[in-house]
């Protein structure tokens, strides 16, 4: 039998009359860092690269070599959105998912903003696809790239975003190559959960612990043992669950959500609007901002901006398409629990319209994870959408853009 689809277009989503299409409270529930090793291997809490600018002027090199677009989906493609729910149980062990309409990457909800709002992205609206699945109330939206990563190649250039971090930032984890962030907020009714990469952060700020070794590794180190993790061999401190192939690591400390920060390069005579990255920092609430120009990658000395205030004008004054920005979440939402809880999201590019199609696809997540569904019971059964509570209230969720690193490049 063939699969089923719904068409929806940007007029379908006028005329919304839903109230004030707002963030509210932001809260922080954990974070991680990847670190290079054989096997998928995450640090949690992680630490994100700490800001400390040389002064003056600095001449960089452009980037070259690998460079990641989605490097949850590169380091771990068997389910790129498991390291979210095991850093999320292990610092909140008690978390109650069962109140959360939306998981998703900040990816995912810049790219329905580019559908409802082409003017949005600065590189226009390209085709992208997003794949679906709804566990009871919940839905997790999975970001989808033709390409996880790629080799920039001595002759080609593509900026110099990447070698700008490393000279303006420090790793305190060794073998860190990015840090994500789970925070949690309300918009337009629904409840997120939003993962995001972040650039850095701003040291000063109070912190939970001085030391990647301090207290809050022993508070994460009782968690750990709470879940029942199995140690692996290779590293006393490094443990996995059973039956998944995710390795997790007790490293880092907690980084305050005010002092993390966003990094842009632009060359000097094409100055960076706020308004073009907005979307991005609204997405994930970062309110820190970094736009380092330079001239021939000679840099000048940037400064760190707070922009929390320019975020909250650009939410005021975009209410028509964030309204339709939540319509278009909840009809995905809608739609997909009506095919039996999987479907994939997909842009259209030559009609103009978003494709919701039916699929059959594999669980995203390992099985013990569902059990978060089930009051902490191991359930066997596959993720399947909860058909006979359709009539109840449908909460939404959201979604990103941008490939991660990759828009720090020259002109992304």
């Amino acid at each position: 039998m063939a699969s089923r689809t719904t068409v929806i277009s940007r007029q379908d989503l006028q005329g919304n009359t839903t109230s004030a299409a707002s963030i509210t409270e932001v809260k922080p529930l954990s974070s991680y860092s990847w670190i290079e090793a054989p096997v998928p291997t995450i640090a949690v809490p992680g630490i994100p690269p700490r800001w400390t600018p040389p002064s003056g002027q600095r001449r960089l090199p452009k980037d070259s070599g690998l460079v990641y677009i989605a490097q949850n989906a590169a380091r771990h493609p068997s389910s790129p959105i498991e390291p979210l729910f095991r850093a999320l149980f292990i610092t909140q062990p008690t978390f109650d998912i069962l109140a959360t309409d939306v998981v998703t990457d900040r990816n995912n909800i810049r790219k329905l903003m580019s559908f409802v709002d082409p003017s949005s992205s600065r590189n226009g609206l390209e085709p992208f696809v997003i794949d679906v699945e709804v566990t009871k109330h919940t839905a997790i939206f999975s970001r989808m790239e033709t390409k996880t990563k790629e080799i920039i190649e001595p002759h080609e250039f593509k900026g110099y975003g990447h070698e700008f971090e490393k000279a303006y930032t420090t790793d305190d984890i060794d073998g860190s190559t990015g840090h994500h962030r789970i925070v949690s907020y309300k918009f337009s009714g629904l409840n997120f959960i939003v993962r995001h990469e972040v650039d850095g952060y701003v040291k000063g700020h109070a912190e939970a612990s001085s030391s990647g070794k301090g207290r809050a590794t022993d508070d994460i180190s009782s968690l750990m043992g709470d879940l029942s993790l199995s140690t692996a061999a290779s590293t006393a401190k490094t443990s996995r669950v059973e039956g998944s192939k995710l390795f997790i690591r007790e490293e880092g400390h907690i980084v305050p959500i005010e002092s993390t920060l966003e990094i842009k390069t632009r060359v000097a005579h094409k100055p960076l609007n706020l308004q073009e990255i907005a979307p991005q920092l609204w997405t994930s609430q970062t309110l820190k901002l970094v736009r380092a120009y330079h001239t021939r990658g000679i840099f000048q000395e940037p400064r760190v901006e707070d922009v929390s205030a320019d975020i909250r004008r650009w939410e005021q004054g975009n209410q028509a398409n964030l309204r339709n920005l939540a319509a278009l979440i909840k009809k995905i939402i809608s739609v997909t629990k009506g095919y039996g809880g999987r479907a994939t999201v997909k842009y259209d590019a030559v009609r103009g319209y978003l494709v919701i199609r039916e699929t059959n696809d594999k669980p995203m997540l390992p099985k013990d994870l569902y059990s978060k569904w089930d009051g902490g019971d191991d359930s066997e059964e596959k993720p399947q959408s909860d058909l006979g509570e359709q009539e109840s209230k449908v909460r939404g969720k959201s979604t990103d853009a941008i490939s991660g690193k990759a828009s720090k490049e020259e002109g992304v």
